[in-house]
């Protein structure tokens, strides 16, 4: 299954007001390092599916939310918790790096 799509319009419902982390994957279509990323955020949503919620958002068709958290390069990944964000992760990388990076979100 892995991310799932995430837009502007449905961020309030899907992100601020999730009952738990989320992890989101700020992307596009066009960007190496965020096709190489994607893979792996899959994975760790198919594997942390219960402790995490792993979305993705494409900011070529969502510029606003991407504007509002200053999303300047891609990928980067942002963990929400409890509406606010509590982590950034700028750039690719493996996954054993992304885990250690969300190790105070899942087990």
């Amino acid at each position: 299954m892995g991310a799932t799509p995430v837009t502007d319009n449905d961020w309030t419902a899907e992100v601020l007001e999730a009952d738990r982390p989320v992890l989101i994957d700020f992307w596009a279509e066009w960007c190496g390092p965020c096709r190489m990323v994607g893979p792996i955020v899959d994975e760790i949503a198919e594997e942390k599916g219960d402790q995490l919620k792993v979305l993705k958002l494409n900011v070529d068709e969502n510029p606003a939310t991407a504007r509002q958290y200053g999303i300047m390069s891609i990928p980067t990944l942002l963990v929400f918790k409890g509406g606010e964000p509590a982590k950034r992760i700028v750039g690719a990388k493996g996954k054993a790096q992304l885990l250690d990076d969300l190790k105070d979100f899942v087990s």
